[in-house]
């Protein structure tokens, strides 16, 4: 799955500013990789314009909290005894938190525009980077570069992307489509060697169509959107 040399350096620089690059902590074993299975025809349609629903969102600091017990209750597992009640030290829980505001900061994205053909599949997200995966007879094509690797396959009806990023970075997106494909689930995995759990976030869209450019429209309140061909009152 080619990344371009901007994606990778944002990415990279996001892991800097979280403090995710360094030395790394204690870590269980770590999850095991997506499997990719060789280039097949497309199992999904994965094509149209997407919107976020937020209701359906992850709320990060409920997620951060259930990470949070998953990782005190494995450490406590292991390092029975321990003084410290929850068993994690402040640089695990540290670590956590770095995870956790590099996938909220990934995850932003509250349009995508997919567009598809028999041999590629091109995501792009709103005031944000684009992500592109090519297939050809011979499986997905993966890149390597001074970044890091990226690659992407199906899991099932899944997309799966998987940029594998320096210092063992690793940031996983498995697209879902619903049956009645009006529904789109994003699962974003972000894992590091400086945090001995992974963290996940999920982020659901819906298909919307696009209004031609004439159209000016704004999102209330309500989360509804309200379009006109003339200029919209406030």
């Amino acid at each position: 799955m080619p990344a371009s040399k901007t994606r990778t350096t944002l990415l990279i620089n996001l892991a800097l500013c979280v403090g995710l690059v360094g030395c790394a902590a204690p870590r269980m074993a770590p999850p095991p990789a997506p499997e990719l299975p060789p280039g097949e025809l497309m199992r999904a349609n994965l094509a149209g314009s997407w919107e976020r629903d937020y209701s359906r969102d992850d709320d990060v600091n409920t997620t951060l909290q259930r990470a949070y017990n998953l990782l005190a209750k494995s450490v406590a597992d292991q390092r029975l005894g321990t003084p410290n009640r929850s068993g994690m030290s402040p640089r695990q829980a540290s670590a956590l938190v770095a995870l956790a505001r590099l996938a909220e900061l990934i995850t932003r994205p509250d349009v995508l525009t997919i567009s598809q053909t028999d041999h590629e599949i091109s995501v792009s997200r709103k005031d944000d980077f684009s992500m592109l995966c090519q297939f050809f007879d011979t499986g997905p094509k993966s890149t390597s570069s001074a970044y890091g690797r990226e690659t992407c396959g199906w899991q099932g009806r899944d997309l799966v992307s998987v940029l594998q990023l320096p210092e063992g970075l690793k940031v996983v997106h498995q697209f879902t489509l619903s049956e009645d494909e009006e529904r789109l689930r994003v699962v974003t995995t972000v894992s590091s060697p400086t945090s001995p759990v992974p963290f996940s976030l999920r982020r659901f869209y819906r298909k919307f169509e696009r209004l031609p450019p004439e159209y000016n429209c704004i999102e209330t309140l309500s989360m509804k959107r309200v379009c006109s061909t003339g200029e919209l009152e406030l």
